[in-house]
């Protein structure tokens, strides 16, 4: 059985969705940022290649060792809805939006990626991983494998909240057969 450290990015202050843009990170928060290094088992730490989240991952390493980053750990690519808020994106296609985030799956923005492409590369990434592993990665990245954790659909995964600097924990089978469990969602330390 490994253990994933799900570890959210520290925030980007953005009011748009924000998939593949690489922005930084607002690690201002040296308390709550010694908190979570503090709580983290001594594991690898591995991260998505985009900014925030290896400014994350450097901020909470601490003496772990570090595995190069990763893109498969990278947040859904929104494609032309990139640093666009939602009233903008409702405005120019109310209906795409409306199915690519009511009935996550093969819809998706123009130019952007689908859920189950998305969540396949997500657990492609995993499934190269060995043991227990800290990951920081984007919101999108933990609904992924909360999906699976909670035997739930897309939509249902999409509901939960992943606050940045969060940290949720998952159990999967080495060899990702068999069941796997959710412990943490969404832990703030």
């Amino acid at each position: 059985m490994s253990r994933l450290w799900l570890i959210r990015h520290g925030p980007t202050h953005a009011k748009t969705f924000v998939g593949w843009t690489d922005l930084p990170a607002d690690l201002s928060d040296h308390a709550g940022i010694a908190r979570l290094q503090a709580a983290l088992p001594d594991v690898p730490v591995i991260s998505s290649d985009l900014t925030r989240a290896v400014e994350t991952a450097s901020a909470v390493q601490g003496h772990r060792p570090r595995l190069p980053h990763d893109a498969r750990f990278r947040e859904t690519h929104f494609g032309d809805w990139e640093m666009l808020s939602w009233s903008e994106i409702e405005a120019s296609d109310g209906t795409l939006a409306r199915e690519v985030f009511e009935t996550p799956g093969e819809s998706a923005p123009p130019g952007g990626e689908n859920w189950n492409r998305f969540s396949a590369r997500v657990h492609e990434g995993v499934a190269a991983l060995s043991g227990e592993t800290v990951i920081v990665a984007h919101m999108g990245v933990i609904m992924a494998l909360l999906q699976k954790a909670l035997s739930c659909t897309a939509f249902e995964a999409l509901g939960y909240r992943i606050d940045p600097l969060s940290c949720t924990v998952i159990d999967c089978p080495e060899g990702l057969s068999g069941p796997w469990s959710c412990n943490l969602i969404n832990h703030k330390y």
